[in-house]
């Protein structure tokens, strides 16, 4: 019989954690995306746009910023994981 602490991972959001703690590569991009079309939004002056720009492209730049770290992050994730699977199967061919 499995414990239940046993099944529970450490991919889980936690209470403590950000907003964007398990948004993974996918909601990377779509941060991205939404950042880059929030400065295009506000250079266009749509509407709903502050009065002063520079508001809009920093909260935009915000946005953009943490869509790239956890893209980075979700790319070292699945390098290192690609490396030891390497480093496993080196080993296993070696013995």
């Amino acid at each position: 019989m499995i414990d239940r602490d046993q099944e529970r991972s450490d991919d889980r959001p936690h209470l403590e954690s950000p907003w964007w703690w398990g948004l993974g590569p996918i909601g990377a991009v779509g941060l991205v995306v939404l950042g880059i079309a929030a400065v295009v939004w506000s250079f266009l002056h749509l509407p709903g746009t502050a009065e002063n720009q520079a508001t809009d492209y920093y909260r935009a730049s915000r946005i953009v910023a943490i869509g790239l770290v956890v893209a980075g992050t979700a790319l070292l994730g699945r390098i290192r994981t690609r490396g030891s699977d390497k480093k496993a199967t080196r080993e296993h061919e070696a013995a």
